[in-house]
Protein backbone atom coordinates (compact mmCIF):
# COMPACT_ATOMS: atom_id res chain seq x y z
CA UNK A 1 0.00 0.00 0.00
CA UNK A 2 3.16 2.17 -0.39
CA UNK A 3 2.36 5.67 -2.33
CA UNK A 4 -1.16 5.92 -1.33
CA UNK A 5 -2.52 9.23 -0.39
CA UNK A 6 -3.89 9.64 3.45
CA UNK A 7 -7.48 9.55 3.47
CA UNK A 8 -8.10 12.29 5.70
CA UNK A 9 -6.26 14.33 3.00
CA UNK A 10 -8.16 12.61 -0.05
CA UNK A 11 -11.51 14.27 1.84
CA UNK A 12 -9.79 17.44 2.51
CA UNK A 13 -10.98 17.26 6.37
CA UNK A 14 -9.49 16.87 9.68
CA UNK A 15 -8.85 13.71 10.89
CA UNK A 16 -10.90 14.67 14.44
CA UNK A 17 -14.08 15.61 12.15
CA UNK A 18 -17.48 14.43 12.85
CA UNK A 19 -18.81 11.61 10.32
CA UNK A 20 -21.30 14.36 8.96
CA UNK A 21 -18.43 16.46 7.90
CA UNK A 22 -16.89 13.62 6.12
CA UNK A 23 -19.97 12.69 4.61
CA UNK A 24 -20.69 16.09 3.31
CA UNK A 25 -16.81 16.39 2.11
CA UNK A 26 -17.42 12.81 -0.04
CA UNK A 27 -20.62 14.32 -1.59
CA UNK A 28 -19.00 17.11 -2.67
CA UNK A 29 -16.01 15.41 -4.18
CA UNK A 30 -17.82 12.60 -6.03
CA UNK A 31 -20.19 15.06 -7.10
CA UNK A 32 -17.05 17.15 -8.76
CA UNK A 33 -15.38 13.77 -10.29
CA UNK A 34 -18.55 11.51 -10.90
CA UNK A 35 -17.77 10.09 -14.07
CA UNK A 36 -21.43 11.03 -15.78
CA UNK A 37 -19.91 14.05 -15.26
CA UNK A 38 -16.32 14.20 -16.97
CA UNK A 39 -17.23 11.48 -19.44
CA UNK A 40 -14.14 10.31 -21.13
CA UNK A 41 -11.53 11.98 -18.21
CA UNK A 42 -9.52 9.35 -16.67
CA UNK A 43 -8.17 11.38 -14.39
CA UNK A 44 -11.49 11.86 -12.42
CA UNK A 45 -12.33 8.61 -12.83
CA UNK A 46 -9.27 7.86 -10.47
CA UNK A 47 -9.92 10.71 -8.28
CA UNK A 48 -13.22 9.50 -8.56
CA UNK A 49 -12.25 5.79 -7.01
CA UNK A 50 -9.49 7.49 -4.39
CA UNK A 51 -12.44 9.45 -3.19
CA UNK A 52 -14.49 6.37 -2.90
CA UNK A 53 -12.42 4.31 -1.13
CA UNK A 54 -11.48 6.91 1.38
CA UNK A 55 -14.79 7.68 2.24
CA UNK A 56 -15.03 3.74 2.44
CA UNK A 57 -12.86 3.15 5.77
CA UNK A 58 -13.33 7.12 6.82
CA UNK A 59 -17.77 6.49 7.19
CA UNK A 60 -17.48 3.44 8.88
CA UNK A 61 -16.33 3.41 12.52
CA UNK A 62 -14.75 0.43 12.85
CA UNK A 63 -12.82 0.64 9.46
CA UNK A 64 -12.10 4.37 10.34
CA UNK A 65 -10.74 3.30 14.01
CA UNK A 66 -8.75 0.28 12.53
CA UNK A 67 -7.20 2.92 10.16
CA UNK A 68 -6.13 5.82 12.61
CA UNK A 69 -4.56 3.22 14.44
CA UNK A 70 -2.55 1.20 11.80
CA UNK A 71 -2.86 3.47 8.56
CA UNK A 72 -3.18 1.87 5.12
CA UNK A 73 -1.78 -1.35 6.53
CA UNK A 74 -4.29 -2.00 9.04
CA UNK A 75 -6.72 -2.75 6.55
CA UNK A 76 -5.24 -5.47 4.76
CA UNK A 77 -7.13 -8.16 6.57
CA UNK A 78 -9.96 -5.74 5.90
CA UNK A 79 -9.55 -5.45 1.94
CA UNK A 80 -6.94 -8.19 1.46
CA UNK A 81 -3.98 -7.87 -0.37
CA UNK A 82 -5.08 -6.64 -3.14
CA UNK A 83 -6.36 -3.54 -1.67
CA UNK A 84 -9.88 -1.87 -1.93
CA UNK A 85 -12.12 -4.22 -4.41
CA UNK A 86 -13.85 -1.43 -6.81
CA UNK A 87 -15.97 -4.71 -7.95
CA UNK A 88 -17.93 -4.95 -5.05
CA UNK A 89 -20.96 -2.71 -4.43
CA UNK A 90 -19.74 0.35 -2.91
CA UNK A 91 -22.75 2.80 -3.51
CA UNK A 92 -23.44 4.19 -0.08
CA UNK A 93 -27.46 4.69 -1.66
CA UNK A 94 -28.19 7.06 0.95
CA UNK A 95 -24.90 9.24 1.21
CA UNK A 96 -25.68 9.51 -2.85
CA UNK A 97 -29.18 10.91 -3.08
CA UNK A 98 -28.19 14.02 -3.74
CA UNK A 99 -25.93 13.60 -6.38
CA UNK A 100 -28.18 11.23 -8.58
CA UNK A 101 -30.48 14.84 -7.93
CA UNK A 102 -27.56 17.17 -9.19
CA UNK A 103 -27.18 14.97 -11.70
CA UNK A 104 -30.02 13.58 -13.24
CA UNK A 105 -32.45 16.36 -12.36
CA UNK A 106 -34.70 15.49 -9.83
CA UNK A 107 -35.04 12.08 -7.01
CA UNK A 108 -36.33 10.25 -10.62
CA UNK A 109 -32.85 8.32 -11.99
CA UNK A 110 -31.83 8.31 -8.04
CA UNK A 111 -35.25 6.62 -7.21
CA UNK A 112 -34.95 3.94 -10.48
CA UNK A 113 -31.73 2.51 -9.02
CA UNK A 114 -32.52 2.78 -5.46
CA UNK A 115 -36.21 2.53 -4.90
CA UNK A 116 -38.41 5.47 -3.58
CA UNK A 117 -37.00 8.14 -1.40
CA UNK A 118 -37.34 6.54 2.35
CA UNK A 119 -38.50 3.35 1.32
CA UNK A 120 -35.09 1.62 1.56
CA UNK A 121 -33.96 -1.46 0.13
CA UNK A 122 -36.19 -4.74 -0.66
CA UNK A 123 -34.93 -8.06 0.94
CA UNK A 124 -36.26 -11.14 0.76
CA UNK A 125 -39.98 -11.34 -0.67
CA UNK A 126 -40.79 -8.16 -1.11
CA UNK A 127 -44.05 -8.57 -2.25
CA UNK A 128 -45.51 -10.22 1.01
CA UNK A 129 -44.86 -6.51 3.02
CA UNK A 130 -47.26 -4.37 4.27
CA UNK A 131 -47.40 -1.31 2.04
CA UNK A 132 -48.79 2.07 2.69
CA UNK A 133 -51.42 3.63 0.51
CA UNK A 134 -50.77 6.28 -1.87
CA UNK A 135 -51.77 9.66 -1.08
CA UNK A 136 -54.49 11.45 -2.98
CA UNK A 137 -55.18 14.94 -4.37
CA UNK A 138 -58.67 16.43 -4.44
CA UNK A 139 -59.80 19.84 -5.97
CA UNK A 140 -62.78 21.81 -4.97
CA UNK A 141 -64.32 24.59 -5.24
CA UNK A 142 -66.15 26.69 -2.70
CA UNK A 143 -68.59 29.81 -2.50
CA UNK A 144 -67.09 33.42 -0.71
CA UNK A 145 -69.51 32.34 1.86
CA UNK A 146 -67.88 29.51 2.54
CA UNK A 147 -64.65 30.68 2.82
CA UNK A 148 -65.62 33.47 5.02
CA UNK A 149 -67.83 31.55 7.54
CA UNK A 150 -66.78 27.98 7.29
CA UNK A 151 -68.68 25.09 6.02
CA UNK A 152 -69.54 20.95 5.87
CA UNK A 153 -69.10 20.12 2.23
CA UNK A 154 -69.98 16.46 1.37
CA UNK A 155 -67.53 14.53 -1.94
CA UNK A 156 -67.12 12.12 -3.83
CA UNK A 157 -63.76 10.68 -5.07
CA UNK A 158 -62.69 7.95 -6.35
CA UNK A 159 -60.14 6.01 -4.89
CA UNK A 160 -57.87 2.54 -4.80
CA UNK A 161 -58.61 -0.09 -2.18
CA UNK A 162 -57.50 -3.45 -1.03
CA UNK A 163 -59.16 -5.98 -2.90
CA UNK A 164 -61.55 -7.81 -0.13
CA UNK A 165 -61.48 -11.23 -2.86
CA UNK A 166 -57.76 -11.80 -1.88
CA UNK A 167 -57.01 -9.44 0.76
CA UNK A 168 -54.39 -7.33 -1.30
CA UNK A 169 -52.89 -10.33 -2.07
CA UNK A 170 -53.06 -10.42 -5.93
CA UNK A 171 -53.43 -14.55 -6.24
CA UNK A 172 -56.50 -16.40 -6.25
CA UNK A 173 -58.13 -17.21 -2.77
CA UNK A 174 -55.74 -20.55 -1.93
CA UNK A 175 -53.27 -19.70 -4.40
CA UNK A 176 -49.62 -19.33 -3.33
CA UNK A 177 -46.82 -16.57 -5.37
CA UNK A 178 -43.93 -18.55 -7.11
CA UNK A 179 -40.52 -16.81 -5.97
CA UNK A 180 -38.99 -14.80 -8.79
CA UNK A 181 -36.21 -16.99 -10.73
CA UNK A 182 -34.45 -14.21 -11.99
CA UNK A 183 -34.12 -12.02 -8.92
CA UNK A 184 -33.95 -15.51 -6.67
CA UNK A 185 -36.75 -13.95 -4.45
CA UNK A 186 -34.55 -10.23 -3.69
CA UNK A 187 -36.49 -8.20 -5.37
CA UNK A 188 -33.40 -6.44 -6.91
CA UNK A 189 -30.54 -7.43 -9.78
CA UNK A 190 -27.15 -5.38 -9.28
CA UNK A 191 -26.44 -3.74 -12.64
CA UNK A 192 -23.05 -2.98 -13.83
CA UNK A 193 -21.41 -0.19 -15.38
CA UNK A 194 -17.82 0.34 -15.67
CA UNK A 195 -16.34 -0.06 -12.13
CA UNK A 196 -19.57 1.31 -11.01
CA UNK A 197 -22.16 -1.37 -9.21
CA UNK A 198 -25.70 -0.08 -8.12
CA UNK A 199 -28.74 -2.41 -7.66
CA UNK A 200 -32.05 -1.36 -9.14
CA UNK A 201 -35.28 -3.14 -9.09
CA UNK A 202 -36.18 -6.77 -10.37
CA UNK A 203 -37.32 -5.94 -14.33
CA UNK A 204 -39.27 -9.85 -13.82
CA UNK A 205 -40.79 -9.29 -10.97
CA UNK A 206 -41.26 -5.24 -10.52
CA UNK A 207 -38.67 -5.24 -7.39
CA UNK A 208 -41.81 -7.53 -5.45
CA UNK A 209 -39.35 -10.74 -5.40
CA UNK A 210 -42.69 -13.18 -6.20
CA UNK A 211 -44.57 -13.70 -9.04
CA UNK A 212 -48.13 -14.19 -9.28
CA UNK A 213 -49.03 -17.39 -11.40
CA UNK A 214 -53.08 -16.91 -11.15
CA UNK A 215 -54.53 -13.61 -10.44
CA UNK A 216 -56.96 -12.87 -8.60
CA UNK A 217 -60.13 -12.54 -11.20
CA UNK A 218 -61.22 -9.58 -9.05
CA UNK A 219 -58.41 -7.35 -9.25
CA UNK A 220 -56.65 -8.74 -11.88
CA UNK A 221 -53.63 -9.33 -9.72
CA UNK A 222 -53.06 -5.86 -8.64
CA UNK A 223 -54.37 -6.49 -5.03
CA UNK A 224 -55.88 -3.28 -5.57
CA UNK A 225 -59.49 -2.14 -6.57
CA UNK A 226 -61.55 1.38 -7.78
CA UNK A 227 -64.36 2.03 -5.37
CA UNK A 228 -66.01 5.65 -5.23
CA UNK A 229 -65.93 6.89 -1.64
CA UNK A 230 -68.12 9.32 0.01
CA UNK A 231 -66.55 11.83 2.86
CA UNK A 232 -67.95 15.09 4.60
CA UNK A 233 -65.77 17.83 4.58
CA UNK A 234 -65.51 20.66 7.08
CA UNK A 235 -64.44 24.03 5.80
CA UNK A 236 -62.93 25.90 8.41
CA UNK A 237 -63.46 30.19 8.51
CA UNK A 238 -60.37 31.89 6.32
CA UNK A 239 -59.62 29.48 3.95
CA UNK A 240 -58.39 31.06 1.00
CA UNK A 241 -57.58 29.46 -2.48
CA UNK A 242 -54.70 27.05 -2.38
CA UNK A 243 -55.39 25.89 0.75
CA UNK A 244 -54.92 22.73 1.92
CA UNK A 245 -56.67 20.33 3.96
CA UNK A 246 -55.45 16.82 4.98
CA UNK A 247 -57.34 14.16 6.07
CA UNK A 248 -55.60 11.99 7.95
CA UNK A 249 -56.14 7.73 6.59
CA UNK A 250 -58.23 8.92 3.85
CA UNK A 251 -56.06 8.46 0.87
CA UNK A 252 -55.66 5.32 -1.10
CA UNK A 253 -55.85 1.93 0.61
CA UNK A 254 -52.69 0.16 1.85
CA UNK A 255 -51.67 -3.41 0.03
CA UNK A 256 -51.55 -6.21 2.51
CA UNK A 257 -52.73 -4.91 5.89
CA UNK A 258 -50.48 -1.57 5.64
CA UNK A 259 -52.14 1.98 6.55
CA UNK A 260 -54.18 3.96 4.16
CA UNK A 261 -52.37 7.16 1.92
CA UNK A 262 -53.65 10.88 3.41
CA UNK A 263 -56.17 12.81 1.21
CA UNK A 264 -55.27 16.68 0.37
CA UNK A 265 -58.06 18.75 -0.44
CA UNK A 266 -56.86 21.88 -2.51
CA UNK A 267 -59.68 24.65 -2.35
CA UNK A 268 -60.52 27.24 -4.65
CA UNK A 269 -62.36 30.12 -3.63
CA UNK A 270 -64.78 31.42 -6.58
CA UNK A 271 -65.09 35.37 -6.63
CA UNK A 272 -68.07 37.59 -4.71
CA UNK A 273 -69.64 40.22 -6.66
CA UNK A 274 -69.02 42.55 -3.60
CA UNK A 275 -65.86 41.90 -1.95
CA UNK A 276 -61.89 41.28 -3.26
CA UNK A 277 -59.93 39.76 -1.21
CA UNK A 278 -56.04 40.53 0.12
CA UNK A 279 -55.08 37.62 2.89
CA UNK A 280 -57.20 38.59 5.60
CA UNK A 281 -58.60 42.32 4.47
CA UNK A 282 -61.55 42.64 2.10
CA UNK A 283 -61.94 45.73 -0.18
CA UNK A 284 -65.06 46.88 -1.88
CA UNK A 285 -66.56 49.96 -3.13
CA UNK A 286 -69.94 51.73 -2.04
CA UNK A 287 -71.70 54.17 -3.96
CA UNK A 288 -72.05 58.31 -2.41
CA UNK A 289 -74.93 60.71 -3.87
CA UNK A 290 -73.78 64.14 -4.17
CA UNK A 291 -76.00 65.40 -1.53
CA UNK A 292 -73.93 63.20 1.06
CA UNK A 293 -70.38 64.22 -0.60
CA UNK A 294 -71.71 67.51 -0.16
CA UNK A 295 -73.47 68.19 2.82
CA UNK A 296 -72.47 64.76 4.84
CA UNK A 297 -74.36 62.26 6.16
CA UNK A 298 -74.08 58.12 6.02
CA UNK A 299 -73.84 55.50 3.48
CA UNK A 300 -74.44 51.98 3.95
CA UNK A 301 -71.40 49.92 3.41
CA UNK A 302 -71.53 45.73 3.31
CA UNK A 303 -69.63 43.90 5.80
CA UNK A 304 -69.93 39.73 6.60
CA UNK A 305 -72.16 40.74 9.41
CA UNK A 306 -74.57 42.87 7.06
CA UNK A 307 -74.94 46.27 6.55
CA UNK A 308 -72.46 48.92 8.32
CA UNK A 309 -73.60 53.09 8.46
CA UNK A 310 -70.42 54.66 7.35
CA UNK A 311 -70.29 58.67 8.43
CA UNK A 312 -69.15 60.55 5.60
CA UNK A 313 -68.30 64.54 6.51
CA UNK A 314 -68.93 67.17 4.46
CA UNK A 315 -66.38 68.16 1.22
CA UNK A 316 -65.79 64.11 0.58
CA UNK A 317 -64.17 63.15 -2.57
CA UNK A 318 -64.92 60.66 -4.54
CA UNK A 319 -62.50 57.67 -4.19
CA UNK A 320 -61.57 57.93 -0.51
CA UNK A 321 -60.86 54.74 1.40
CA UNK A 322 -62.13 54.25 5.00
CA UNK A 323 -60.55 51.38 6.94
CA UNK A 324 -62.95 49.62 9.26
CA UNK A 325 -60.90 47.19 11.56
CA UNK A 326 -61.85 43.63 12.56
CA UNK A 327 -64.79 43.80 9.50
CA UNK A 328 -62.65 41.75 7.37
CA UNK A 329 -61.92 37.55 6.69
CA UNK A 330 -61.00 35.69 9.98
CA UNK A 331 -57.53 34.42 10.44
CA UNK A 332 -57.51 30.86 9.41
CA UNK A 333 -56.83 28.43 12.53
CA UNK A 334 -57.07 31.99 15.09
CA UNK A 335 -59.03 34.25 16.44
CA UNK A 336 -59.07 37.56 15.10
CA UNK A 337 -59.90 39.16 11.73
CA UNK A 338 -58.63 41.70 9.23
CA UNK A 339 -60.27 45.01 8.39
CA UNK A 340 -62.39 46.01 5.45
CA UNK A 341 -61.38 48.53 3.10
CA UNK A 342 -64.72 50.64 1.46
CA UNK A 343 -64.01 53.27 -1.41
CA UNK A 344 -67.05 55.34 -1.66
CA UNK A 345 -67.49 56.88 -5.33
CA UNK A 346 -69.94 59.63 -6.16
CA UNK A 347 -72.40 58.78 -8.32
CA UNK A 348 -73.47 61.76 -10.60
CA UNK A 349 -77.24 62.03 -10.85
CA UNK A 350 -78.72 60.76 -14.01
CA UNK A 351 -82.31 61.34 -15.58
CA UNK A 352 -82.43 64.71 -14.13
CA UNK A 353 -86.18 66.61 -15.04
CA UNK A 354 -86.46 70.09 -16.62
CA UNK A 355 -87.22 71.54 -12.96
CA UNK A 356 -84.52 69.72 -11.40
CA UNK A 357 -81.85 70.72 -14.56
CA UNK A 358 -83.32 74.77 -14.03
CA UNK A 359 -82.84 74.38 -9.71
CA UNK A 360 -79.10 72.75 -10.48
CA UNK A 361 -78.23 75.96 -12.60
CA UNK A 362 -79.38 78.48 -9.98
CA UNK A 363 -77.72 76.64 -7.16
CA UNK A 364 -74.36 76.57 -9.70
CA UNK A 365 -74.54 80.38 -10.86
CA UNK A 366 -74.20 81.15 -7.47
CA UNK A 367 -70.86 79.42 -6.97
CA UNK A 368 -67.50 81.20 -7.61
CA UNK A 369 -63.81 80.31 -7.36
CA UNK A 370 -63.66 79.56 -3.62
CA UNK A 371 -66.36 76.77 -4.03
CA UNK A 372 -63.64 74.97 -6.69
CA UNK A 373 -60.43 75.96 -5.59
CA UNK A 374 -58.35 72.96 -7.46
CA UNK A 375 -60.36 73.94 -10.22
CA UNK A 376 -58.71 77.68 -10.05
CA UNK A 377 -55.01 76.01 -9.06
CA UNK A 378 -55.37 73.92 -11.80
CA UNK A 379 -56.21 76.99 -14.37
CA UNK A 380 -53.64 79.56 -12.97
CA UNK A 381 -50.93 77.10 -13.23
CA UNK A 382 -52.12 76.56 -16.78
CA UNK A 383 -52.22 80.17 -17.91
CA UNK A 384 -48.63 80.31 -16.03
CA UNK A 385 -47.50 77.57 -18.85
CA UNK A 386 -49.23 78.52 -21.87
CA UNK A 387 -47.45 82.34 -21.12
CA UNK A 388 -43.85 81.15 -20.31
CA UNK A 389 -44.35 78.06 -23.78
CA UNK A 390 -45.57 81.38 -25.92
CA UNK A 391 -42.72 83.64 -25.44
CA UNK A 392 -40.34 80.88 -25.08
Amino acid sequence: MAGKRDYYEVLGVARNVPADDIKKAYRRLAMKYHPDKNAGNKEAEEKFKEVSEAYEVLSDEQKRRQYDQYGHEGLKSTFGPGGFDFSRDFTHASDLQDIFGDLFGGGSMFEEFFGRAGGGRRSGAGGSRAARGADLRFDLEVDFEEAAFGSEREITLPAMEECTACHGAGSEPGRKKEVCRHCHGRGVIVAASGFFRVQQDCPSCNGKGEIITHPCAVCGGTGMVKNRRRLTLKIPPGVETGSRLRLSGKGEGGLRGGPAGDLYVVLHVRPHTIFQRQGTDLFCETPMSLEVALLGGEVSVPTLEGLAKLRINPGTESGRVFRMRGKGMPLLGESGRGDLHARVYLEVPKNLSSQQKKRLKEFLDTCNESNYPEIAQFQRKAKTFAASAKHG
